[in-house]
């Protein structure tokens, strides 16, 4: 099949192709995002593949149609860029990667962790400079710390597992609660009572309206003074301006990200050279507590390689027998 790649880096083009050795299908890589003012790269192509950071609305999926696609393959977990309601009024179908490596994103998510509350970063350019002084570097053990997580879902469930051996204790909020998160010995509570016990906080929710800003000002109201967040979830899971407020308070002792509400203008790019124009994020970054990465969690050889696998065996799929197992529908989002 004819495959249109789009927002492709050079990673994506290696792991893809090695992939593709023996599916046979026709790759087309396309450095730019999908969205409003790209649509028409992609015309012709039965199949279009998409990242995270691809906008497919439904002005988007309309032209897609009228150009003659008829598969979305998402090479993500989360489909929060899909009008999926409008893709299924228009006959097109979406398939997704439900999970690649979800010890990737969990042994970031502690990574974030780790740097923050012994201030590596920090540490790293002291030593580079001839300075050891240790003033300012004061961390804390992890172990007997209460962690919330928020998502027990395949990532969630990895990252309980790497906590457990720190010792910590664990909670979490999850609507579906997970026997096998259970078995570990993690206790489902209530968001009020997740937000009131934890000293570290990590998000592994999808994007929905019920979790859009779902970390606002009236959830940090509700945490302890100095909570740790950390997100490797989605950047709009958090309200970015009530966080920034939260820290400048202290009410938010750490932050760690690796996601950010408005990364499609920043993230997968290097911007070295430019004035960075959005002044959130530039705030963000004035913060001695606060530690960002580039979108970087899922980043990881074993997961490069199982997202290009999936991918392909997809749209294999798809065009063998018109059905696949990861079809994203209007029932995955009730």
């Amino acid at each position: 099949m004819k495959i249109a790649v789009c927002s492709t880096q050079a990673h994506d083009r290696r792991f893809l192709t090695e992939a593709n050795v023996g599916a046979g299908h026709e790759l087309t890589f396309f450095d730019s995002h999908l969205n409003e003012e790209t649509r028409h790269i992609v015309a012709g192509f039965p199949a279009v593949c998409v990242f995270v950071n691809d906008t497919l609305n439904a002005t988007v999926l309309g032209s897609l149609a009228e150009q003659g696609t008829r598969l979305i393959a998402l090479r993500c977990a989360g489909f929060n860029n899909v009008d999926v309601a409008a893709a299924s009024e228009l006959g097109l179908r979406v398939v997704r990667v439900p999970a690649y490596s979800p010890h990737s994103v969990a042994e970031h998510s502690v990574a974030l962790m780790m740097g923050l509350n012994r201030r590596l970063p920090r540490a790293y350019n002291r030593v580079r400079d001839g300075n050891f002084s240790l003033d300012g570097l004061l961390g804390f053990e992890l172990r007997g710390k209460t962690v919330g997580i928020i998502g027990t879902g395949r990532i969630g469930i990895a990252l309980a597992e790497i906590l457990r051996g720190f010792g910590c204790r664990l909670i979490a909020y999850d609507p579906f609660p997970n026997a096998e998160c259970k078995a570990l010995g993690v206790d489902y509570v209530s968001l009020a009572e997740l937000y009131a016990a934890s000293d570290i906080i990590s998000l592994h929710a999808p994007l929905s309206q019920a979790t859009l800003h779902l970390i606002d000002a009236a959830a940090l109201a509700q945490m302890k003074d100095g909570v740790m967040l950390i997100n490797t979830s989605r950047g709009a899971v958090i309200d970015t301006a009530a966080v920034i407020d939260g820290m400048k308070s202290g009410k938010v002792g750490y932050l760690g990200l690796d996601v950010y509400e408005q990364e499609g203008d920043l993230f997968f790019q290097d911007l070295s050279n430019q004035v960075i124009q959005d002044d959130m994020f530039e705030r963000l970054l004035t913060f001695p507590n606060v530690l960002i990465t580039g979108h970087q969690g899922f980043f990881t050889h074993e997961a490069l390689s199982s997202i290009a696998q999936t991918t392909l065996q997809n749209i294999s799929l798809f065009e063998q027998s018109g059905q696949c197992q990861n079809e994203v529908t209007t029932e995955l989002l009730r």
